[in-house]
């Protein structure tokens, strides 16, 4: 099977070969699709026939009355079609009349859009905002990534990035091509996996997001059981910033974060499914000389040193709404941190405190490695997935978020 990556030079279906298979699976005629797309015959041909080699699998049953979609046909025709309407928007943004601008014509932006490395230029050069990285990341020389975003450029009769002493920064029409194009290749990542599905195995990736503090038993115990029933199987997580992880899941570079879920106005065009209620609570290091008290009240913990999620976090926001609460001035944390490894290491070299998932330290409370303090937050929050809205997930993501639902409520 084919492996599909955004940037990947591995063997992959091209754009230009599924914009014709469409087309032929549309009309059911690879004769009448010639005439649609002002090609011949035989180039349609053609291009089936290569993407049908590259897929390893046939798409078509070639009958008198037509040329009908086979049951890998129907599945790669989805995705076809779903690309075709990223680049159909793409280039309904990019033939706005704009100011001062040249207005291209649709076969030139077309053109642009369907080419694969046309695309994988332009995410590498959002990304890195420079053109020798990107070069090397697409295996060319300066010279050639720098000819080759100039002739994107004078095609769709605008410039797509400003030069500036902090690198080539893309412009806003930059930044919605690059979030259509990296659709297009998470699109092309799922096809692998819906093709295989239909034989019977569930292969290709799963990239899920987690953010600072996200990670808990259930979500390790899932990977690690879904991995080994199935060898096939990939998954990749990102950590990062909530921001960062939706904006991902928002460009398909990301297929579901798993965490604490935030309010609507941060998740727009996204949707959230809650799992379960967290408690959180304060956790020191076993021996702490508080933890030899019986009875203790948040106003008793003033004076201590914190280790708080960074601020604007739906933790940290619970944390100052309990002192605040009991007319308490939330404490000014000494340390503010997301990452898990740091808060662990934090909390067994020191005598600072930590507001945290109880969930999240469930094996090292366990152990006796560290100590849930006696007082009473009254503090809990959701916990779920969120996925884009509009997203078709593959059926890996779709067996991943299956086994972790039936996991949180088990």
């Amino acid at each position: 099977m084919l492996e599909v990556k955004s940037g990947s030079q591995s063997a992959r279906p091209l754009l230009k070969d599924l914009r014709v298979f469409a087309a032929v699976a549309e009309a059911q005629s690879s004769t009448q699709a010639a005439k649609q797309l002002f090609k011949s015959t035989t180039s349609v041909t053609e291009s089936v026939g290569e993407l049908e080699r590259c897929l390893g699998v046939m798409l078509f049953e070639r009958k008198p009355r037509g040329m009908l979609c086979t049951t890998f046909g129907k599945a790669v025709q989805v995705r076809a079609n779903r690309i075709e309407e990223e680049i159909r928007h793409a280039s309904e943004e990019l033939l706005r009349p704009q100011a001062g601008a040249v207005s291209p014509s649709s076969n030139a932006v077309s053109s642009v859009l369907f080419n694969d490395r046309n695309l994988q230029l332009l995410i590498h050069m959002a990304a890195s905002h420079n053109i020798s990285a990107a070069a090397v990341q697409m295996n060319m020389t300066q010279a050639g990534a720098s000819m080759a975003l100039s002739r994107i450029e004078d095609r769709l009769g605008q410039a797509l990035f400003q030069r500036t002493a902090q690198g080539m920064v893309p412009c806003d029409s930059a930044e919605r091509l690059v979030l259509r194009a990296k659709r297009v290749f998470a699109e092309l990542r799922h096809m692998e996996s819906d093709l295989s599905a239909i034989s019977g195995e569930l292969v290709g990736s799963v990239v899920i997001g987690t953010p600072p503090l996200a990670q808990s038993a259930i979500f390790a115990t899932v990977m690690a059981s879904i991995v080994s029933q199935h060898r096939g199987l990939r998954i990749c997580t990102i950590d990062g910033p909530y921001e960062q992880l939706a904006g991902g899941l928002r460009s398909g570079d990301i297929d579901i974060v798993f965490g604490a879920l935030r309010p609507k106005e941060l998740a727009q065009g996204l949707m959230t499914e809650p799992l379960y209620i967290e408690r959180l609570g304060v956790v020191t290091r076993a021996g702490h000389p508080l933890t030899r008290r019986r009875h203790l009240q948040l106003a008793d913990l003033l004076n201590e040193q914190w280790i708080m999620p960074r601020i604007n976090t739906p933790g940290r926001s619970l944390v100052d709404a309990a002192f605040q609460r009991l007319g308490l001035q939330p404490p000014v944390p000494a340390i503010e941190t997301g990452d898990p490894g740091l808060l662990r290491l934090l909390l067994d070299a020191s005598d600072m405190l930590a507001v945290i998932s109880l969930n999240r330290l469930k094996l090292e409370i366990g152990s006796g490695l560290l100590a849930e303090l006696p007082v009473e937050l009254a503090t809990t929050r959701e916990v779920g997935i969120t996925t884009r809205q509009g997203a078709l997930l593959s059926p890996p993501a779709l067996a991943v978020l299956d086994a972790v639902r039936k996991r949180a409520r088990a």
